[in-house]
């Protein structure tokens, strides 16, 4: 069971946590500000020194119940074609259209959807 509760505490958590960056991303433009892990046998960031910067530990993460759901509180499925729709659960089910269909395969599963009901993370906006 979802509570909206543990909805609004994931976002205090992810509002406090720091953005991870990797040793000397900031100084050096080329490499960014993706995280890779220290490795160096020196290296202040592995030894946990609280100057070097923060690394991703569990203590982060989001309450279990929670976790890897829309911040609507349903569980997203990435949707194929119009055979994959059938297997979504409306009342606890979000469905997002993959990035790889077509906008005439697109169009149907937006219509299918429509008639069942199911809620469409990345409609298709038809301009006017």
């Amino acid at each position: 069971m979802i509570f909206m509760n543990d909805l609004k505490l994931r976002l205090k958590i992810k509002r406090k946590k720091p953005k991870f960056v990797r040793k000397r991303g900031g100084i050096y433009k080329r490499l960014g500000l993706k995280w890779r892990r220290p490795r160096g046998i020196h290296s202040q960031l592995r030894k946990h020194k609280k100057e070097a910067g923060n690394i991703p530990e569990p203590g982060y993460g989001s309450p279990r119940t929670v976790r890897g759901l829309h911040p609507s509180g349903f569980k997203e499925i990435i949707i194929f074609n119009l055979k994959d729709l059938e297997r979504v659960n409306k009342d606890k089910e979000v469905c997002r259209i993959a990035s790889a269909v077509g906008k005439k395969k697109r169009l149907g599963i937006m219509k299918k959807a429509d008639e069942l009901k199911i809620r469409v993370l990345n409609p298709l906006r038809v301009e006017k």
